[in-house]
């Protein structure tokens, strides 16, 4: 039987997005076993979903399975990848990785972690982050969350509330799939003045989620739950 699998992601205009998904479709192909692995876009840039569908289709698949690349929830085919400890391991990693690249030996109950994410009017997207955060809490002096549009708190909001636990050191997470306009761009319009005007000791910034091997297996996961049910 051949068996296809078509990511569905928000879309970008940002060359690295592509470039991104064009190594996580090549790993989600090796490592679960398709016949072939495509991307298309929801909104922004072509190839859209009728593009998708429509190349996936071509290849006379016996079996396709959808997977919506978002990291908050909504009316989708298979699960986001939202609300699931490999997400919370993906971001602890991020955390890790980003105080030893900046040489910081404390461990993690003395260290503060603020979390920015995109901002949503679905109530069901801060739950979403909320999980993140809680699931954090247990590991970390302190973990809170801010938004970089939308809702509140926003950004220099967010900075402010960690300035006031006096944090030896902050690690900021970016909490985005893609190195896209808002990583690139967007947030730091909003970060950089925001760090300026406080006096926070040590901040460390990590990278963005990205096609990270955790990421991989979860795409995978979702997949096989609804393949499973099927």
């Amino acid at each position: 039987m051949k068996r296809g699998l078509l990511l569905i992601d928000r879309g970008s205009r940002e060359r690295e997005a592509e470039e991104e998904l064009e190594i996580i479709c090549k790993k989600v192909k090796e490592k679960g076993n398709y016949d072939f692995s495509e991307f298309c876009f929801l909104e922004v840039v072509p190839p859209f979903i009728e593009d998708g569908m429509g190349k996936c289709l071509k290849k006379n698949v016996d079996e396709m399975t959808i997977v919506p690349y978002f990291l908050y929830p909504g009316k989708v085919v298979s699960k986001p990848m939202t609300m699931h400890k490999t997400l919370v391991d993906l971001v602890d990693n991020r955390i890790d990785s980003a105080l030893k690249e900046n040489q910081v030996l404390l461990s993690k109950d003395s260290v503060d972690v603020l979390i920015i994410g995109h901002g949503s009017k679905d109530p069901n997207a801060k739950i979403s982050i909320d999980y993140i955060v809680d699931s954090l809490k247990n590991s970390y002096r302190n973990v809170d969350r801010c938004f970089l549009e939308i809702e509140e708190p926003n950004i220099e909001q967010g900075i402010q509330s960690c300035q006031k636990n006096k944090p030896e050191v902050l690690v900021i997470v970016f909490y985005f799939l893609h190195e896209g306009a808002h990583v690139k761009t967007d947030i730091n319009n909003d970060l950089k003045p925001a760090l300026e005007k406080s006096n926070l000791n040590k901040v460390c910034i990590t990278k963005h989620l990205g096609a990270d091997e955790k990421m991989i297996d979860l795409i995978l996961e979702r997949a096989r739950e609804v393949e499973d049910a099927n």
